[in-house]
């Protein structure tokens, strides 16, 4: 399964990836704000493995893109989605980018095409972002996705070593078709 943005390829993982994954998973900067520590390259691969084996499963749970630039074939990053819950429809977005690849919108690209997966072949209710509040640059992303924020939670994770905050940001399906109809709408002329 792949997904196309004007800029990106989304594509499954496969396991030849794992050095180039590695070389971002490994970066103290990149995984700061991220439930994991930096990685192995063994740990990078059995991640990928486990997405692999997962993605097999009858009842596919979560959804996890490498992003691979169109012009390239470069591979700077993922972004993917965990249905929390099948029976309320919900799923958690998340996106991860190089340090090379940030700054140029490719997050917010690759969100709105999970977005896109997400509520119209998945067919979901709700899709949210948990986001450490020191994490400016994933706000941002929320914000642009068009994505509402529901909540900030004081010290609810217990993560490397500290307590730390959580915001909530979702969209719900109506709130997506509603965004939908308005980017396709024509612009009204003012004579």
């Amino acid at each position: 399964m792949a997904l196309h943005t004007p800029r990106l390829i989304l594509r499954e993982f496969v396991e030849s990836d794992a050095a180039l994954v590695n070389r971002y998973e490994a970066d103290p900067a990149v995984v700061r704000y991220a439930s994991h520590g930096v990685r192995s390259f063994a740990e990078s691969l059995a991640n990928i493995q486990a997405v692999r084996a997962q993605a097999q499963g009858k009842a596919r749970g979560m959804f996890e893109f490498a992003l691979v630039k169109s012009a390239d074939a470069q591979l700077i990053g993922c972004c993917g989605m965990k249905l929390s819950d099948s029976e309320q429809s919900e799923a958690m977005l998340w996106y991860v980018l190089a340090r090379e690849a940030w700054g140029q919108g490719y997050a917010a690209e690759a969100g709105r095409a999970v977005l896109g997966f997400g509520f119209e072949e998945l067919r979901l209710h709700r899709i949210f972002v948990d986001i450490d509040p020191r994490n400016r640059a994933s706000l941002r992303v929320a914000e642009k996705l068009g994505l509402r924020r529901e909540g900030h939670f004081l010290e609810v994770t217990w993560l490397k070593g500290e307590w730390t905050d959580s915001v909530v940001f979702a969209l719900l399906d109506r709130e997506y078709r509603a965004q939908a109809f308005k980017a396709k709408a024509p612009a009204s002329r003012r004579g």
